[in-house]
This record gives C-alpha cells, sequence and structure tokens, in this order.
C-alpha cells in the first residue's frame, strides 16, 4: 500500500457498449501504458463489434459538471478527446484545454466511424471548424486519412501526402500532428509524425488477419496519452516521439492478438 499518487489520463469520449473503442477501450490502453485511467461521457451510441446504429450527444453541461469534478479532484497528468458528438462538446473540449494549458492534450479527430448505418455519425455537420480551433491547441492530434481530408480539404492518398498533412496540422497550431497510415496502400503501416522540429515516418508492418478490427484509432491515442500521463514535467519532442513510437508497437501487438467476441469485427487484446 502507498499513499502516492498514480498519474491519471482522462478520456473524453463517447460509450461503446461493445468494449471495442470509445472511452471503454480507453481506459484498458490507460492501464496497458501504466496510467489510471478516467473517463467522461461526451456520447452514447448504440452499438455493437457489428456496427453503429444511433449516435446521442451528451448535453455539455453534464460533460463540463463530469470534467470539472474528475480535473478538481484527481491528478491528471494528461488528456485526450474521441468522439464529442456535437459542436457544442467540441468548443467545450477547446474551454478545458484553455483552462488546463499544462496538461497535455492528444486529440483523435472522431468524425465517422469505419462501420455506420446511414446517418449514425459521430461528429455532427457543423461541428467541423469547431475541430479545427481544438486541434490548434492540441500536445498532440491523431488523424486517419479521412480525418486529415476533412480536417485540411486535402486529399491523402500517398505517404507523402501524409507528410504534407501532418505538417499543415502543425502549421495550424497543434504541437504535434501523428497522419494515420494505416488505411494507405503499401506493404507496411507508415504513420507520419510532425513536430515544428520536422516530420519522421514511423513504419509497422502490417498485421494479416482473418477479418478486420475495431478501436485502432482509439487505443493508438489512449496509449499515447497514457504514457504522456507518466511523464514529468514538460513533454520534449523526443519523449513526444518515444511515446508514438511505444504506443504504435503496442498497437501493433494487440492488433496481432485481437479476438473475436460476437459477430463483426474484432477487438484488440491489449496485456
Amino acid at each position: 500500500m502507498t499513499d502516492a499518487a498514480r498519474p491519471c489520463a482522462l478520456s473524453v469520449a463517447g460509450l461503446d457498449p461493445s468494449g471495442g473503442a470509445g472511452f471503454l477501450a480507453d481506459l484498458k490502453a490507460f492501464h496497458a501504458a501504466g496510467a489510471w485511467g478516467c473517463a467522461v461521457a461526451a456520447v452514447l451510441t448504440v452499438q455493437s463489434t457489428a456496427g453503429l446504429a444511433s449516435v446521442h450527444p451528451v448535453d455539455s453541461s453534464l460533460v463540463r459538471a463530469q470534467a470539472e469534478r474528475i480535473f478538481l479532484h484527481q491528478t491528471i497528468r494528461a488528456w485526450k478527446t474521441g468522439a464529442l458528438g456535437s459542436t457544442d462538446n467540441v468548443a467545450l473540449a477547446r474551454a478545458l484545454a484553455e483552462e488546463h494549458p499544462d496538461v497535455p492534450l492528444v486529440v483523435d479527430p472522431v468524425i465517422v466511424a469505419t462501420r455506420t448505418d446511414a446517418g449514425a455519425r459521430l461528429l455532427d455537420d457543423g461541428a467541423l471548424a469547431a475541430m479545427r480551433r481544438l486541434v490548434a491547441l492540441a500536445t498532440l492530434v491523431t488523424p486517419n486519412i479521412d480525418e486529415a481530408e476533412a480536417l485540411l480539404g486535402a486529399r491523402v492518398t500517398t505517404v507523402e501526402d501524409a507528410r504534407e498533412a501532418a505538417v499543415a496540422l502543425v502549421a495550424s497550431g497543434a504541437r504535434a500532428a501523428l497522419v494515420k497510415g494505416g488505411h494507405l496502400a503499401g506493404p507496411t503501416a507508415v504513420d507520419a509524425l510532425a513536430t515544428r522540429a520536422g516530420v519522421r515516418l514511423i513504419e509497422a508492418p502490417r498485421v494479416a488477419l482473418p477479418g478486420d478490427f475495431h478501436g485502432g484509432g482509439c487505443t493508438l491515442s489512449a496509449l499515447i496519452a497514457g504514457r504522456l500521463a507518466g511523464l514529468d514535467g514538460a513533454v520534449g519532442d523526443d519523449a513526444l516521439e518515444a511515446a508514438v513510437r511505444w504506443s504504435k508497437e503496442r498497437l501493433t501487438r494487440a492488433i496481432g492478438e485481437s479476438v473475436r467476441v460476437g459477430e463483426g469485427l474484432r477487438v484488440l487484446a491489449l496485456r
């Protein structure tokens, strides 16, 4: 038994009842990264591993009340956002970032689920401008190529496009940007990490699976936030890159060890 405070990582994101994505997946990733996990529900969804049926944003006043209570009483050393569901909730996340400027923030700019029934979006159509303003306050933003295209209004179809998109996101205000290349063609999955010091390409082998998997974006951003929570003091570029590389390795292992828990996609196995 110890009285030493364990660093906490906070997820402000959506509830995926299947446990494969959203803040339930984030909590598992925080634990794997060595942090105590906390969560604020910004969106409730009706979904399973077989797909997303409907999305119900939580009122921003309730999201704020949850977050304020956690920031007041717990040792939040890093936090992340996932699905926020509404313009009001994106604006609230930006306000929280302004109120806690010394706490590293990882923004996973979730817009549309990979598998969704018609009309079931994870971010409303009017929220994109607000999301760009939130990204400008991020320690790290982690879009996939579709999200990078939406944020920048430019096509991302090659690794060089991903590199340019990461640089553009940093130019827009983000401290660093990780444009994930898992959906690009090629023998390896190549992510582009940009900071103000330059760009690094981070490669990982593609994992052959009998079917696709669920929750990779949530898990990667949460692993990174969990690692950042364990740092003591300011997050330098080298420490940020180390957290990204460690998290990418853990994600690749979790994909390889993913399991089926019913119909639909596999879920990641973090150990």
